[in-house]
């Protein structure tokens, strides 16, 4: 059992060549993953930190920004960008979609750093201000990226986030979501958006969102991330829920272990970079459903590497993670 559990015996996957080197661990056994765990998106990070236009184009060669949301991610997360992006959108004709993609990402982040996490009632109105401020720049700039290069994924879901911002109402986000799906009809962070769309806390109804989730899910081959969607539905219902032992059913264990299994713990599963993140959803709703027999060997699969997303929902997400890992 544990030799089956654990995959010993079974052929382990090939070495990454360009996985960063795991650095020195906590006292408790974990560790923050860096720019998804990959030498090239390193390279990435640290170009647009210095704000080098030409080496960030360099540095994106790999990859495809208009469909890779975690690399863009990367990116739009870096304080600083926003002084420089600007600029490469107004001279560099030639790749002004990709930085207009980049800039709005930004100024979407950027603008829920100055609303803050805090309750609605508690946000200024100066906040409300730069807030809405720069989504509104964030909305124009990656319409227009979408209209450059309509093949792109990324624009349509993070037009998802800046209009749930902007309370701009159901049939804009509806339009954009379906806009997503029609180029990938399985992209993960187009459903896990949806997901967080579909919440009490911005006017869903209770039970649509892990609804939606199961028939996505149901519609994916083995092997296929999306399984996420799955684990993220129930987060999302344990943050709704004012019982922390919300997940802790036999129905809900059995659900997560049977998606994980047919999804980031089966053979077919491509472990491209950042892949610890999916790992990491998985683990947090494990952890919170008191599941058994898949949650260790997931956090087994990490080997300590923390990802600030889902955890970020618990007050004290590194201790969480760590507390978890232990038990499991």
């Amino acid at each position: 059992m544990l030799g089956k559990l654990f995959g010993r015996g079974a052929e382990r996957p090939v070495a990454d060549p360009h996985a960063l080197p795991v650095p020195r661990r906590q006292k408790n056994g974990t560790y923050t993953l860096r720019a998804l765990g990959d030498t090239r998106v390193l390279a990435l990070v640290e170009a647009a930190d210095a704000g080098d236009w030409e080496a960030v184009k360099a540095a994106l060669v790999p990859f495809d920004l208009g469909r890779d949301h975690q690399v863009l991610a990367e990116l739009a997360e870096l304080d600083g960008v926003q002084d420089w992006i600007g600029r490469a959108v107004e001279e560099d004709k030639e790749h002004r979609a990709t930085a207009l993609l980049i800039s709005g990402t930004r100024h979407i982040n950027w603008g829920w750093e100055a609303r803050t996490a805090d309750r609605a009632v508690n946000v200024t109105q100066e906040q409300w201000r730069i807030f809405h401020q720069r989504l509104h720049i964030a909305e124009e700039q990656l319409l227009e990226a979408a209209e450059l290069r309509p093949e792109w994924i990324t624009p349509w879901r993070r037009l998802l986030t800046s209009g749930r911002g902007m309370s701009l109402g159901p049939a804009i986000t509806e339009t954009r979501r379906d806009a997503a799906l029609h180029r990938d009809p399985l992209d993960l962070e187009t459903h896990i958006e949806w997901v967080s769309q579909l919440q009490p806390r911005w006017s869903g109804e209770p039970g649509r969102a892990m609804t939606f989730a199961r028939d996505a899910f149901a519609d994916a081959p083995d092997g296929h991330r999306l399984g996420c969607v799955i684990a993220m539905a129930h987060i999302e219902e344990w943050v709704e829920s004012d019982k922390q032992d919300h997940l802790d059913t036999p129905r809900t264990q059995d659900e997560l272990r049977e998606a994980a299994q047919r999804s980031i713990l089966h053979p077919a599963y491509e472990r491209r970079p950042g892949w610890q993140e999916d790992f990491n959803i998985f683990a947090m709703a494990l952890a919170l459903s008191t599941e058994s027999i898949v949650a260790p060997r997931v956090f087994h699969e990490l080997g300590g590497a923390y990802t600030p997303w889902p955890w970020k929902y618990m007050a004290q997400p590194e201790k969480a993670y760590a507390r978890f890992r232990r038990h499991a």
